[in-house]
C-alpha cells in the first residue's frame, strides 16, 4: 500500500521556524511534524510514502534518508517545478502511486495532526465500495471553513459548501483521503484543487463517502493552532496512559520531556509543554503551554508561556516570554527581558523588551 503526503509550500505562517527547515521538519511534540504521519502510515502496512514537494527538496531528502532506514519504509520525493495545488501533485506522482495491485492509496495534508485512525478508514472504504473516502471532523464554527454535507447513516457526500452563511452542517474536510487508483484518471497535470474540482465531481456521481474522525484534530500550520494542537495531542497521550508523559512533583498536567533534557531544582512545568532533546532548564523556571525545541537553554527563574522557542536558543535569567512569542533558531533573549508576542528571526540577540506583538528582523 502507498501514500502521498502533500508537503506543499513555504510555510510562511510558521515563520521564523520555517526559515531554518521546511515546515514538515519543524518539531511538534519532540519530533518532526511529518514523522507523526509516516509512523502512522507504517503502522498500518504502508510500504511506500511519496512526498509532494516544491520547496527545499534537498533538505527534505537528506533528512528522510535517515528515517527511511530507521522505519524500514520507502520514502520518495516528487518535486513540483511550479505549485500544483492539492490535486496536481497526484497527477505528477501518478506512475508511482499506480501499480498492478489496484489497492487504494492514502493522501494526507502535512499540517494535520490527529490520532490517524487509518485502519478504520480502510475498513470504511471497503464497506461502501465507492471511489474515494475522506475524513471529516466536527467544528464549532463551520462558517470559517468549507463544509461537507453528507448523509448521516451511509456517509455518502452530497455536496461541499464553502464558508456557509447559514448552517448546513458542522463537518469539515480533515485533510486525510483514501482513493482508488481510478481517481488519478480524473486529474490533469496542472494546478488543480482536489477539494474544489476533483471531490465535487466524484460526489456528483455518488462515489464519495466521508468518515467522521472519532477524536481530536488540528491543522497546526500556524503558531496559535500549533499550541492548541500540542494540548490536544498531549491530552490524547493522557487518555491512553502513555508512559511518555512526565511525572513528578514539579509537573502540572500533560508534559513531554525528552530523556536527554536536564531539569533544574524548583521548576514548575506544565500544563501542555514539550521539552526537546538536549535542553537545559535551570532552577526555578516556570513553563506552561509551550514548545521548547532541541538544544534550548532556559536560565534560572525564567518564565515561558503560550510560546515556541526554536532550536538552540537561550532565554535569560528572570526573562519572561509569553503571548504567542515565537523565537527562531539560535535566538538569545537577555536576562530580565520581556517578550510580549515577539516574533524573532533566527540568529538574533534580544537585549531590550518587546512590549507589543511585533516581528524582530
Amino acid at each position: 500500500m502507498k501514500a502521498l503526503i502533500l508537503v506543499g509550500g513555504f510555510g510562511t505562517r510558521l515563520r521564523p521556524l520555517t526559515l531554518s527547515v521546511p515546515k514538515p521538519l519543524v518539531d511538534f511534540a519532540n519530533k518532526p511534524m511529518i514523522l507523526h504521519q509516516i509512523e502512522a502510515l507504517k503502522a498500518i502496512g504502508v510500504t511506500e510514502v511519496v512526498l509532494a514537494i516544491n520547496y527545499q527538496p534537498k533538505i527534505m531528502q537528506n533528512f528522510l534518508k535517515e528515517f527511511e532506514k530507521k522505519l524500514d519504509i520507502k520514502i520518495t520525493c516528487s518535486q513540483e517545478t511550479e505549485p500544483l495545488g492539492t490535486a496536481g501533485p497526484l497527477a505528477l506522482a501518478r506512475d508511482i502511486l499506480r501499480d498492478d495491485s489496484g489497492e487504494p492509496f492514502f493522501v494526507l495534508n502535512s499540517d494535520v495532526i490527529c490520532d490517524y485512525p487509518l485502519k478504520e478508514m480502510i475498513e470504511f472504504h471497503k464497506s461502501h465500495g465507492g471511489e474515494a473516502s475522506i475524513m471529516v471532523t466536527k467544528v464549532d464554527e463551520p462558517s470559517k471553513y468549507g463544509v461537507v454535507v453528507m448523509e448521516e447513516v451511509t456517509g455518502r457526500v452530497e455536496k461541499f459548501v464553502e464558508k456557509p452563511k447559514v448552517f448546513v452542517g458542522n463537518k469539515i474536510n480533515a485533510g486525510i483521503y483514501l482513493l482508488n487508483p481510478s481517481v488519478l484518471d480524473r486529474i490533469q497535470l496542472r494546478p488543480t484543487s482536489i477539494e474544489k474540482e476533483v471531490f465535487p465531481s466524484i460526489a456528483a456521481e455518488k462515489k464519495l463517502h466521508a468518515m467522521v474522525l472519532p477524536s481530536f484534530w488540528m491543522d497546526i500550520g500556524q503558531p496559535r493552532d500549533y499550541i492548541t494542537g500540542l494540548r490536544l495531542y498531549l491530552d490524547s497521550l493522557r487518555k491512553i496512559s502513555s508512559p511518555d508523559l512526565a511525572v513528578g512533583h514539579h509537573i502540572l498536567g500533560n508534559v513531554l520531556i525528552d530523556q536527554s533534557a536536564v531539569i533544574g531544582d524548583g521548576c514548575l512545568i506544565g500544563p501542555d509543554v514539550a521539552i526537546g532533546p538536549g535542553c537545559i532548564i535551570e532552577s526555578g523556571v516556570r513553563l506552561s503551554r509551550c514548545s521548547i525545541m532541541r538544544g534550548v537553554r532556559v536560565k534560572n527563574h525564567a518564565c515561558i508561556s503560550s510560546s515556541i522557542v526554536g532550536w538552540h536558543s537561550t532565554v535569560g535569567r528572570w526573562a519572561r516570554v509569553e503571548n504567542m512569542s515565537i523565537l527562531g533558531e539560535d535566538v538569545h533573549v537577555g536576562d530580565e527581558v520581556y517578550s510580549n508576542g515577539g516574533v524573532v528571526l533566527p540568529h538574533k540577540e534580544i537585549k531590550s523588551s518587546i512590549l507589543e506583538p511585533q516581528i524582530v528582523m
